[in-house]
């Protein structure tokens, strides 16, 4: 009797859930770009990119220091089916509005200037280097550590305004007046998937020091 093969068809989804702060501890990753260099003939070189916004890869498997980690990590894979669905990961060279040895404050990082109009405004974090700037948006806040404030004056969450955890967007009850500049601090997660649909692992191999490959890749939101 001939048997059909059956597929599961799932919609992607991302799961506001964090990759176990204690297992991605530890990892390597970051930021990578993509430049396309073409050498002319003279010698000299043209770049360009096709990115606006860099894009940042970690190895899941160096924050893994037991077999109880292999499971923990074996069941936050299966849950999210591999690839197909996004969770958040905490970078932990990288996850604050302010330096590492200081806590977010309601003026770490410009969001937005009032025109007495716009109510809404995307979390981001500026990088200066110089004369040089890239600005970041950020799409997951951790929830509890958002700060805003408006020329200066701190407003209260839920009163003055609301934070959108799955998008990273404030949005104001009253609009900020033109000029004035509207800062904020705040925590966050990188929002990432699997980047492979298998992970190998080995009991002998693991207690010999030998960690598996699980390679996790940002995703744009």
């Amino acid at each position: 009797v001939a048997r059909r093969a059956h597929s599961v068809r799932i919609s992607l989804a991302f799961h506001e859930i964090r990759f176990p702060a204690n297992l991605s501890f530890g990892s390597v990753g970051g930021p990578e770009r993509r430049t396309e260099i073409v050498t002319l003939a003279n010698g000299f070189e043209e770049r360009n990119t096709p990115w606006l916004h860099s894009r940042r890869r970690y190895d899941a498997g160096v924050g893994l220091r037991s077999l109880n980690d292999v499971e923990a990590l074996i069941a936050f894979f299966e849950a999210r089916a591999g690839q197909l669905h996004g969770f958040r990961w905490k970078d932990w060279s990288d996850y604050k509005s302010c330096v590492p040895s200081a806590s977010p404050g309601s003026d770490d990082q410009v969001i937005g200037v009032g025109d007495g109009v716009t109510t809404v405004f995307q979390l981001q974090k500026t990088y200066v280097s110089g004369l040089q700037s890239y600005a970041r948006p950020i799409r997951k806040p951790v929830s509890g550590t958002v700060v805003v404030a408006i020329a200066g004056d701190q407003k209260v969450e839920t009163l003055e305004y609301t934070v959108n955890l799955e998008t990273g967007e404030v949005t104001f009850i009253i609009a900020p007046d033109l000029g004035t500049r509207v800062t904020a601090g705040f925590e966050f997660d990188v929002p990432v998937r699997f980047d492979t649909d298998a992970i190998q692992t080995s009991v002998a191999s693991f207690q010999a020091g030998d960690v598996p490959n699980v390679p996790v890749v940002e995703v744009r939101l």
